[in-house]
C-alpha cells in the first residue's frame, strides 16, 4: 500500500535530477509504502532518457515520470499531485539530496499526529564551490533558504513557512484549500515565486498548524552560477515582483510600507556586518524594492 507520494518537478536538469534520485532510492522506508513521481515540465534536454535508464536500473522502486507541457513550477507540482496515489504527499526539488530517513520521518510524524495535516523539515545549504564571503544569514535566505528549528517536533515559527523543496501534507489539504496557484511560481527561467507563500497562507487562514519535522532533512545544493552577482540581482528583483503580484491591488500600499520599514532594518544591520556582507545586503534590498515598485506582470 502506497502511503506517501514523493513529487519532484524538473526542468532541463537531467544530471541534477539523477543525483537527487540517488538519494531517493537510498531511503530506509519500505519501498512498497511510497512512490516517486517525477514531473517533466517540458524539458528540452535528455531528462526522459536519463530517467528511463535510472528507473530501469532500480526496478525495486516505484519510480514514475509524467510529462506536463504547461510551463511553470505550479503546473508541474499540481500535475504531480493529480497523478500521485498516496494519502500523504511530499515535495522536493531536482537540485537537492534527502537523507535516508526523510520519507520514513514524514510517515512516522503523520501517523503519530492524526490531527496534523502539513509539515516541513530542515534545509541544509551546501556550496560545492565554497560559501561566498559576501553571504550573511539575510542574503543566504533567498538563495538557499536554510532552516533549522531544533531537534524536536514543534510548530513552525509564525514568520516562516516550509521551504518549497521540503514540504509534506495530507491529500485532504489540497481537497479543502486547493493546490498551487499557476499564476505564481517559476516558469522556465523566470524567477517569479510566491506560490508556496500563497499556499501556506491559505492553510493558516483555514486554521491549519504547520509542523516542523526534524528528521526530514534536505540538503540544498547551490551551484556556482547561483552565486553570481547577475543571478542574485535578478532573483531579488523577482522576489519583489512576486510579493507585489501576491499582494494584489488592495495590498500594495501595505506592502510598500513594509518595504520602507525593511530599509530601516537594513541600515541598522549594516553596523553588524563586514563590508562585503553589507554591500550585498544593500543590493538585495534595492533589487527587491525595484520589484515591489515595478509594473511588471
Amino acid at each position: 500500500m502506497i502511503r506517501l507520494s514523493l513529487i519532484i518537478a524538473t526542468y532541463n536538469r537531467a544530471a541534477q535530477l539523477v543525483d537527487t534520485l540517488r538519494s531517493v532510492v537510498a531511503q530506509e522506508a519500505d519501498p512498497a509504502t511510497w512512490e516517486c513521481v517525477v514531473v517533466d515540465n517540458n524539458s528540452q534536454d535528455d531528462t526522459a532518457a536519463r530517467f528511463a535508464a535510472f528507473a530501469a536500473a532500480h526496478p525495486g522502486f516505484r519510480l514514475r515520470r509524467v510529462f506536463e507541457p504547461r510551463q511553470g513550477l505550479s503546473h508541474a507540482r499540481n500535475r504531480g499531485i493529480a497523478e500521485s496515489c498516496g494519502e500523504l504527499i511530499a515535495i522536493i526539488d531536482d537540485d537537492e539530496r534527502i537523507v535516508p530517513g526523510f520519507i520514513g520521518s514524514y510517515i512516522a510524524f503523520f501517523d503519530a499526529r492524526p490531527d496534523a495535516s502539513v509539515a516541513g523539515g530542515p534545509i541544509v545549504a551546501e556550496y560545492p564551490s565554497g560559501r561566498p564571503v559576501w553571504m550573511s544569514r539575510w542574503t543566504e535566505r533567498p538563495i538557499a533558504n536554510p532552516m533549522d528549528f531544533g531537534r524536536e517536533v514543534r510548530p513552525f515559527p509564525a514568520d516562516r513557512i516550509p521551504g518549497g523543496g521540503n514540504m509534506a501534507f495530507r491529500r485532504s489539504v489540497v481537497d479543502r484549500f486547493g493546490a498551487f496557484d499557476p499564476a505564481l511560481g517559476r516558469t522556465g527561467k523566470r524567477l517569479i515565486g510566491g506560490e508556496e507563500t500563497d499556499f501556506f497562507d491559505r492553510l493558516r487562514r483555514g486554521g491549519e498548524r504547520i509542523w516542523y519535522v526534524p528528521g526530514a532533512v534536505m540538503h540544498h545544493i547551490i551551484p556556482p552560477e547561483k552565486l553570481a552577482d547577475a543571478y542574485f540581482r535578478r532573483l531579488c528583483y523577482n522576489i519583489g515582483v512576486s510579493q507585489r503580484l501576491q499582494a494584489g491591488e488592495k495590498g500594495r500600499r501595505s506592502l510598500r510600507l513594509r518595504e520602507a520599514c525593511k530599509w530601516l532594518v537594513t541600515f541598522a544591520l549594516l553596523f553588524t556586518m563586514r563590508p562585503a556582507q553589507g554591500r550585498q545586503l544593500l543590493r538585495m534590498r534595492r533589487e527587491i524594492g525595484r520589484g515591489v515598485f515595478s509594473r511588471e506582470e
